[in-house]
């Protein structure tokens, strides 16, 4: 059901006035902000990657220096298990940023009780336009 002018209104001031007070915390609800902290971690993960593999290598020529290439395969470990993650935590283009299963389940018991909200208000919209 779309808003009626004056619903848009209010709801374009509220954010207007949220935008005004606190920028910060305004762009942070719009995802744009995270997907593109993920985004960043991920890159950062996949250079980290690749110095793994030079310090492995580096182990591996210099074959005295054997915790080179040890150091060089835990940076890689871990570089590659913060790029899984990170890709799976991406939110994509257009969907709301959820954290994880506990934040999708909040996600879901939110949008549930908005709907109740929103048919509690359609009946007694119904009931008052109806006498």
């Amino acid at each position: 059901m779309p808003l009626s002018e004056h619903e848009q209104r209010m709801l374009e001031q509220m954010e207007r006035a949220l935008y005004a007070e606190d920028p910060k915390f305004a762009s942070a609800l719009e995802g744009s902000g995270l997907r593109t902290y993920t985004r960043r971690r991920v890159y950062q993960a996949v250079v980290g990657f690749l110095v793994g593999i030079a310090l492995l290598m580096a182990g591996m020529v210099v074959q005295q220096l054997i915790w080179v290439s040890v150091v060089g395969f835990l940076v890689m470990l871990g570089c590659a298990v913060l790029v899984v993650t990170g890709w799976r935590k991406a939110p994509k283009p257009g969907e709301q940023t959820a954290g994880g299963p506990q934040a999708r389940r909040q996600a879901r018991a939110k949008r549930s009780m908005m709907d109740r909200i929103e048919e509690r208000w359609q009946r007694r919209r119904d009931e008052q336009g109806g006498r």
